[in-house]
């Protein structure tokens, strides 16, 4: 089947350059669904950073990620991480370059890293509700109020 277009104009790669490729990108990207599960599974490995504003992340964020925006990564703000802490960043969707600024910080600190793709976005096109941080401070309260005194 030979038809030239948009699609087809450019050979594809071989598979060894194809698996190089595809495994490269999974060095440095994970999806919602694989950050869902680890999640879920209450041993990750990982540090779930929402690099957005705190405003932003207030208004919804993944259940179970740290509020640092990108533009506060510093050494300072993380030494409480072991160094060899793999961090996975997340923004508000394709539309926003928050987690690559994030993800580029990281790494020029020399701290292992990876990209949620999709963001906010991808996480609710997944079907996975977000937390505020008003569901934080209800859980607070709520723990305040059974706790033995």
């Amino acid at each position: 089947m030979s038809t030239t277009n948009a699609v087809t104009a450019l050979p594809a790669a071989d598979a060894a350059a194809a698996l190089a490729h595809f495994r490269a990108s999974l060095q440095f990207e994970t999806d919602c669904s694989d950050v869902a599960s680890a999640l879920a599974s209450g041993t990750p490995g990982f540090v779930l950073l929402d690099v957005r504003s705190p405003a932003l992340y207030a208004q919804g964020h993944v259940p179970g990620a740290v509020n640092l925006p990108h533009g506060k990564i510093v050494e300072s703000k993380l030494v409480d991480y072991p160094a060899d802490t793999l961090f996975v960043t997340y923004c508000a969707g394709p539309h926003c370059n928050g987690a690559t600024r994030g993800a580029l910080r990281l790494a020029q600190l020399g701290r292992p890293v990876k990209l949620m793709i999709g963001g906010v976005t991808g996480w609710l096109d997944e079907g996975f509700d977000l937390a505020t941080s008003a569901d934080a401070a209800e859980g607070r309260n709520a723990e305040r109020a059974v706790a033995p005194s």
